[in-house]
């Protein structure tokens, strides 16, 4: 799947997506993600940044604990939105059409394979909005180096429930 380097138009919406989070604070991967998101807001675009992950095993959403991650912890203080309800990437993505169909560039923040399989999704919910997505700023050098093995497990088996749409 081809990704759009820079379309034109000034909005963009930064969807982060959420992992199991049963404890009340962001675990390390939804940490990651919201790091990732926060370092891919465009500052001359208008932003809409969109949290999803439903109900956890804690009392709050995996959306709300990535909320408050970013406001409490990276001191964010821009607007949010939050979708609540997904319990798996394929309902994060149908959730979230409604919310990013208006804007001109789609960002995914997750790990790179999470964000490629999600990417796969929005094509096959929705193949017009393809032509929107774009790259984030998911890594930067000598991130992660020592979890590099786990996180290529991770990939590989993120990765097989849309085998047949990859490049």
């Amino acid at each position: 799947m081809t990704l759009v380097n820079d379309p034109p138009g000034s909005s963009e919406a930064i969807v982060v997506l959420g992992f199991k989070n049963p404890q009340p604070d962001a675990n390390f991967i939804n940490q990651i993600r919201v790091q990732v998101a926060l370092r891919s807001i465009d500052p001359t675009a208008e932003t809409r940044l969109i949290f999803s992950g439903g109900p956890t095993t804690a009392t709050r959403s995996e959306a709300r604990v990535m909320a408050d991650y970013a406001v409490n912890k990276l001191g964010y203080q821009g607007a949010y939105l939050l979708e609540e309800e997904s319990r798996s990437t394929w309902d994060n993505i149908a959730n979230l059409l409604p919310m990013i169909e208006d804007v001109d560039r789609i960002k995914i923040a997750s790990l790179p394979a999470h964000a490629l399989k999600a990417r796969v999704y929005v094509r096959r919910q929705r193949p017009d909005l393809a032509s929107k997505l774009v790259k984030v700023a998911d890594y930067k050098f000598g991130e992660w180096a020592a979890l590099k093995p786990v996180l290529a497990a991770y990939s590989r088996r993120t990765l097989r429930a849309v085998r047949e749409d990859l490049p």
